[in-house]
């Protein structure tokens, strides 16, 4: 009895364990991790190893809870003035770009493969979402840091296309079922749609704000609080779906919300969610690995990858341009958010539909779209950087590297424990003080502890214990960070030298030589920092005012999109 179980444990663990210890040569060769993870799946599948797992139930729910849990932790980790900034281009693309990209595709599919209408446009909706995991894991841990509405849009947009590709695969499955014409599908999908995501967006935003409350009310041991936000996230994802609404848009409006109040033992909460979010990763794309069969590829390779690059070389860039078009972004910063239309587990999770409606030729449906995740993973996810890079849309670290953990001390809200590792090139190695309002506590040096007056200055690799408001967090970055590798690009980005926002225009006149555009009156009466804020609607670092040869650039800006350092470059 129960013999299945040993096997059972035995193969899962090990593969988890397998896709764990790959990350390494992942990152070494810059690499696709997610990429890895659908390998290992594929390799012990049926064609590979021989392990045989055919549950298309059983895949397509562990895929949407997993699915969901990526969403949560996505929403939680999302600042909201990022959100405001993103939130009408990223929902415009999450709605009519999903809608366009199917119709493109659907049309080439119709071509490439000979499939009716319906069975076109089914194909062109499985595979016309962003995908979360795929975008979040890239954007995280893929080492570029980009400007933040281009970062916020591709976040926002790729956590909140979903309930529109369900919805539309879930219809389009019930209209080929019942043989009805492709014309009775419109009002069905308007109607459907907006229940979907009203009632997403409504049982998120009131449990994440009951979440939020819950939190903060009880008091329970600091191990159950990660535990008690996973329960609810997934409650969540289950009462709104079992409602009418969208279980994917739910959770991640709740992130959203809870991501964006003070809630206890947020440190270690960020830490299980980050470890969660990862096994959820793992296992959604092991699963679907196993579930392919790759000696059934080959009848259907050359069109599936015509198509995925069909999907990326002109439906992906066109929907973008047509969407984005409204909302004033650079042609560069279009082309990319173009260019990072990353399908991945999510378009295999929605080919699992067909099956599940009794589909003739599902099959076919799931080969296809597993190409073509394949294709956008190998061209897409292995050049995301250098075309960022080539387009000029990372922002050079202002910082060099900075080590720290912060520690949640019980009882004040107010300070926070945190340790700093001395880098060998900070400017506290050569001797510089701290300042009166950071308390230091400990110096461990070669692991030994000892008081922090006993220590002397302070040396490279030393451990530093110091308690502090976390407001103060950025002064203290500055003086334990290393020298900067890229200081000749932060440069290039950021202007030669800083200008106070006060400064008055008529001293860069006179001083500089600035020369004004013909229509700007009464200027030399306003600050830089006001005149750069007349000029830039949205201002975001690194945006840039040419007058004549001199170009004010954004340095920084506060949490009201009001613009507090400046620099200036010469052309």
């Amino acid at each position: 009895m129960l013999e299945w179980l040993p096997p059972l444990v035995l193969i899962g663990s090990s593969l988890v364990l397998v896709s764990v210890l790959t990350s390494v040569l992942a990152f070494r060769i810059g690499a696709p991790l997610l990429l890895f993870f659908l390998a290992i799946g594929l390799i012990a599948g049926e064609d590979g190893l021989g392990v045989v797992y055919n549950d298309w139930s059983g895949a397509y729910l562990i895929g949407s809870m997993a699915l969901a849990i990526i969403l949560f932790d996505a929403g939680f980790g999302t600042k909201l003035r990022y959100f405001k900034k993103a939130a009408a281009p990223a929902l415009t693309l999450a709605t009519l770009g999903v809608l366009i990209t199917t119709g493109f595709v659907g049309v080439a599919a119709h071509v490439l493969f000979g499939l009716p209408w319906t069975h076109a446009l089914l194909l062109g909706a499985i595979v016309s979402s962003t995908d979360a995991a795929a975008v979040f894991y890239l954007l995280r841990v893929g080492g570029i840091t980009l400007r933040e509405r281009v970062r916020a849009t591709l976040s926002v947009e790729s956590g909140s296309n979903d309930p529109i590709a369900i919805f539309l695969v879930t219809a389009l499955v019930e209209l080929i079922r019942a043989q009805s014409a492709l014309g009775e599908l419109t009002f069905e999908v308007l109607t459907g749609f907006g229940l979907q995501m009203g009632g997403g967006i409504g049982v998120g935003l009131v449990g994440g704000w009951l979440l939020v409350r819950l939190m903060n009310t009880i008091d329970l041991e600091a191990a159950l609080y990660p535990i008690l936000v996973l329960a609810a996230a997934l409650l969540l994802f289950g009462a709104a779906s079992q409602f009418g609404g969208s279980g994917f848009v739910a959770v991640y409006v709740a992130g959203l919300v809870a991501g964006n109040h003070a809630v206890p033992h947020r440190t270690a909460l960020r830490r299980f969610q980050d470890g969660t979010t990862w096994l959820a990763q793992i296992l959604m794309f092991l699963v679907l690995g196993l579930l392919a069969t790759p000696s059934d590829f080959p009848a259907v390779i050359l069109p599936a990858m015509g198509l995925a690059l069909f999907l990326m070389f002109v439906a992906r860039p066109i929907a973008v341009g047509i969407c984005l078009l409204p909302f004033r972004f650079s042609p560069k910063e279009t082309a990319f958010i173009g260019w990072v239309g990353l399908r991945g587990a999510v378009s295999i999770l929605l080919a699992i539909l067909p099956f599940l409606g009794g589909i003739e030729n599902a099959q076919r449906f799931f080969n296809v779209a597993f190409i073509m995740v394949l294709t956008s993973l190998l061209v897409q996810g292995w050049t995301i950087k250098p075309v960022a890079q080539r387009l000029g849309l990372i922002v050079p670290r202002r910082l060099g590297p900075v080590e720290k953990i912060e520690l949640e001390l019980p009882g004040t809200a107010h300070h926070e424990l945190v340790v700093y590792h001395v880098m060998p090139e900070s400017p506290i190695v050569g001797g510089a003080r701290l300042p009166r309002w950071a308390r230091p506590a400990l110096v461990l040096r070669d692991g030994r502890s000892m008081h922090f007056r006993k220590a002397g200055y302070l040396q490279p690799d030393d451990y530093i214990y110091i308690f502090m408001s976390p407001q103060y967090a950025a002064a203290l970055d500055h003086l334990f960070a290393g020298s900067p590798r890229q200081e000749v690009s932060a440069r290039k980005f950021f202007g030669d030298f800083a200008i106070a926002t006060d400064a008055p225009m008529k001293a860069l006149i006179d001083v500089y030589g600035v020369k004004l555009p013909p229509t700007a009156t009464k200027v030399e009466t306003t600050s830089v920092g006001a005149y750069l804020q007349s000029r830039l609607k949205r201002p975001e670092p690194g945006d840039r005012v040419r007058l004549g040869s001199v170009v004010l650039i954004v340095r920084a800006i506060d949490d009201r999109n009001r613009i507090t350092a400046i620099g200036l470059s010469f052309d």
